[in-house]
């Protein structure tokens, strides 16, 4: 009699074990499944009077930010899971900010390169591989041959072009899951093992066409996304870069860079401090309007990297500030010359005053030394 209620007490015990390990099994399978099917979900992003400001193909989550192609800096406050929707708060307008610090190590950049007589290399690959195009691809995913591919070589081809080297990696890394950026981080590390000046992880997104139509030049392409990944240790630097693509975007061509979104999680860039995820459009536009966007981007690309901008902008600072300095020079020798005139009142003194005070001024260069 002991014996046998000892039995049942012990098979009760199991079962209740296996019940919760089962239990725990499915509630850990619904976590995965959720998070393997985040995308399937369009959030929608609202300013705090209720406007509506964007959208992306996944959730959003408070803490993430958003810098409107207007360049308003949106920090999310609030999400609403039930109903896909998130709200920012306003934070401050500082999408061409850029940081003294971050200039200074672009500019050692451009020093090098011109040096060397070379831009450089790029480095990209595409860790969703199955993402395509419907007008196009005739699907939003292909396993082989995907559309997303065709759009990372034609962006290296443009980048090319502007000068650079180019390793686009055509490894695959399905299934399109929470753990394909595990998998993409072997490749991005090879890669970075090869020094480039950036590295790009190609994507598109999933929400409608009319959120990335656009017309820059006449011409109507697809806009272009740039992500940042606020979960890594590079964030602020990998943010000054995207911060730099888009000011040089909106000074060439406006409407090319839609916007700036920062979402929770690393997207592989704590590898570098000049990774970026860019989304070439969205799976319901036509993918010919994503091809043409490539060779505005890798213009705009150029600017950034190659400091074509930034050189001209220095130029003509420095021009300006010969000028200021010529005037300063013009105005010093002359008051020298009213200041002799007022105390002697001999034109000799007056001139000798001047050239004294010219050759003070510039070294000796000219005028003549005392």
């Amino acid at each position: 009699m002991t014996m046998g209620k000892k039995f049942w007490q012990r098979a009760l015990l199991i079962t209740l074990v296996c019940l919760a390990a089962t239990g725990t099994a499915r509630a850990t399978a619904g976590e995965e499944a959720a998070e393997i099917t985040d995308g399937d979900c369009v959030y929608r992003l609202y300013d705090a009077s209720g406007a509506y400001l964007t959208c992306r193909a996944g959730r959003m989550y408070p803490g993430d930010e958003y810098i409107a192609g207007d360049n308003r800096h949106y920090r999310i406050s609030r999400v609403d899971d039930a109903a896909c929707a998130a709200y920012g708060e306003i934070v401050t307008d500082d999408a061409g900010d850029v940081s003294a610090a971050y200039l200074a190590e672009l500019s050692s950049l451009w020093s090098a390169r011109a040096e060397k007589g070379d831009k450089g290399l790029i480095c990209m690959y595409s860790t969703h591989s199955d993402e395509s195009y419907v007008p196009g691809d005739g699907t939003s995913s292909k396993w082989k041959n995907a559309g997303i591919y065709d759009v990372g070589e034609a962006f290296g081809e443009e980048l090319e072009k502007q000068g650079y080297r180019v390793i686009y990696s055509d490894e695959t890394f399905l299934p399109h899951d929470t753990g394909a950026y595990a998998r993409s981080a072997a490749t991005a590390q090879a890669l970075l093992k090869k020094s480039p000046e950036a590295l790009f992880d190609i994507h598109r997104d999933g929400v409608s066409a009319e959120e990335y139509e656009t017309e820059v030049e006449g011409e109507e392409i697809s806009k272009v996304r740039l992500f940042v990944g606020r979960s890594n240790a590079n964030r602020e630097a990998n943010m000054a870069f995207a911060k730099k693509l888009k000011k040089a975007a909106d000074a060439e061509y406006p409407g090319l860079v839609k916007d700036i979104y920062m979402g929770k999680g690393n997207y592989n860039q704590e590898l570098y401090p000049q990774a970026l995820l860019l989304e070439f459009g969205t799976h319901e536009i036509e993918k010919d309007k994503v091809m043409e966007s490539t060779g505005y981007m890798a213009k705009v690309v150029d600017q950034v990297l190659g400091g074509t901008a930034s050189a001209e902008k220095d130029a003509g600072e420095t021009k300006g500030s010969a000028k200021a300095i010529v005037w300063v020079i013009v105005l010093a020798v002359v008051a020298a010359g009213v200041y002799a005139l007022a105390a002697t009142g001999r034109m000799g003194d007056v001139w000798g005053k001047m050239k004294r005070s010219l050759s003070e001024l510039t070294g000796g260069s000219a005028g003549k030394r005392k």
